[in-house]
């Protein structure tokens, strides 16, 4: 079920929406298995088969895409098997697509499988790695997956990103958007800006546009915890910084969301913290955050929130049998946009 018999250690780092547990890559595969390598340059997520590897998404950049599952004739009710949306995994700040495909449970939450594969058992999936993100390898590392990106980068060129690699590896959509964290930010923006593209929303323990507003005074202390977690990445030049306030003025400008189902996970643990963490900014944290969770539930009619019991930030680690069924009741709800 595993790569190794080696337990998940948490490595404190202070990233999203605060500290969180970035879990070594022991326990990586719960399932997941090698994926199969495509050494070329414009490739195709296409069809049904395993895929992985660097899609050309031009201006000199390629962007590492990993695809998985084909669903199955009535897999999911509503239609998640052949011509069902594509599933899309988006990480939170900081993070590489391994985030997809790490557990750290405890029972009677079961150790496999990780939502990646989990996913890949009803539908087409597929991850990414954004560039300046963090592998989660002993010890971690930047990933080299995808072309290094240098200074602060707007939600818009994140978004952009997004397509491109979608577009490039011609991946078929519609696509269900499931974002973690800042991920959140990034699932929400594209489906402002492409809702043809959109079947479905799923938000673990999603990023805010209200969470400026509910800080206050000690916003400008939180974005400096965001951009500079304490990691020993903080000052590389390649590490993931995004521009938070920008990020937040870019939804608000952006047209409405589709009308497409949501759901929404939320945590009920406190942040996992690095040593010294500020007390007060964190209790600030704290105390937004079930506003923010809210807030996120109330985008659209009839959305359901999931509270991952003793899980922290890290819901589709701690929870990815609840994380999976989540997105499995999204795809069932959906609906492929007319095209």
């Amino acid at each position: 079920m595993t790569s190794s018999g080696t337990k998940p250690r948490a490595l404190a780092y202070a990233l999203v929406a605060t500290a969180v547990a970035v879990i070594a890559t022991a326990s990586a595969g719960c399932g997941a298995g090698p994926p199969r390598q495509h050494g070329v340059t414009g490739p195709t997520a296409t069809g049904t088969a395993d895929f992985a590897g660097p899609v050309d998404i031009g201006g000199g950049r390629k962007i590492y895409l990993r695809c998985r599952g084909s669903g199955g004739e009535g897999a999911v009710p509503g239609g998640a098997g052949p011509g069902g949306p594509t599933v899309i995994l988006e990480s939170g700040l900081h993070d590489s697509s391994d985030t997809w495909n790490v557990t750290d449970v405890k029972p009677p939450v079961p150790k496999a499988p990780a939502v990646f594969p989990g996913v890949a058992a009803f539908a087409r999936v597929c991850v990414y790695d954004r560039p300046g993100t963090l592998r989660y390898t002993e010890p971690p590392a930047l990933t080299t997956r995808s072309t290094p990106v240098t200074g602060t980068r707007s939600l818009s060129a994140m978004t952009s990103d997004l397509d491109k690699v979608l577009t490039a590896a011609r991946v078929p959509g519609p696509y269900l958007l499931v974002g973690h964290s800042f991920g959140a930010m990034i699932t929400r923006n594209f489906a402002q800006e492409h809702p043809g593209k959109v079947a479905g929303l799923v938000f673990v323990d999603g990023f805010g546009t209200d969470l400026k507003e509910l800080f206050g005074k000690d916003w400008p202390a939180y974005l400096r915890l965001l951009n500079n977690p304490g990691t020993a990445f903080d000052s590389d030049p390649g590490f993931e910084k995004v521009d938070i306030d920008g990020a937040i003025r870019a939804i608000g400008a952006a047209g409405p969301l589709p009308k497409v189902p949501l759901a929404v996970l939320s945590k009920t643990e406190p942040f996992a913290t690095a040593p010294g963490a500020p007390k007060e900014l964190l209790a600030r944290l704290e105390g937004a955050w079930p506003q923010v969770q809210r807030s996120l539930v109330e985008l659209e009619p009839q959305t359901p929130q999931f509270l991952a019991t003793g899980s922290d930030h890290y819901v589709q680690v701690h929870d990815p049998d609840l994380t999976i069924s989540a997105i499995r009741l999204v795809a069932g709800r959906s609906v492929r946009p007319p095209r």
